[in-house]
C-alpha cells in the first residue's frame, strides 16, 4: 500500500483518504479543494487522478478556514457521527 503523504496544511483539510489494492481511490475533503491543492496532491502521487469529493459544497477561504477548521471538525465529528446512537 502506498501511503500519500501529504504538506501539514493540505492533510489538515482531509477528512479520508480511501485506499483500493494499494492505491489512493478516493480522497475526501471538508470543503472542496483548489484547483491547485488538487494539483498538489496529483504531483506528489504522480498519476492521473479525480476522485476528490468534499462534504460540504460550499467553497471558503483559506483565513476561513484558518479560523474556523477546530469547530467544524468537532462538530462534524461530534454531531454527525452520533446520529446512529441516537437511532
Amino acid at each position: 500500500m502506498v501511503n500519500l503523504i501529504l504538506s501539514p496544511n493540505l492533510e489538515d483539510k482531509i477528512f479520508e483518504i480511501k485506499y483500493s489494492d494499494g492505491y489512493v481511490s478516493k480522497i475526501t475533503s471538508y470543503f472542496p479543494l483548489t484547483k491547485y491543492e488538487k494539483q498538489e496532491i496529483i504531483s506528489i502521487m504522480n498519476i492521473e487522478f479525480s476522485e476528490f469529493h468534499s462534504i460540504f459544497t460550499d467553497t471558503i477561504t483559506e483565513e476561513e478556514w484558518n479560523k474556523t477548521k477546530e469547530q467544524i471538525k468537532k462538530r462534524f465529528n461530534g454531531e454527525l457521527f452520533d446520529i446512529d446512537k441516537k437511532l
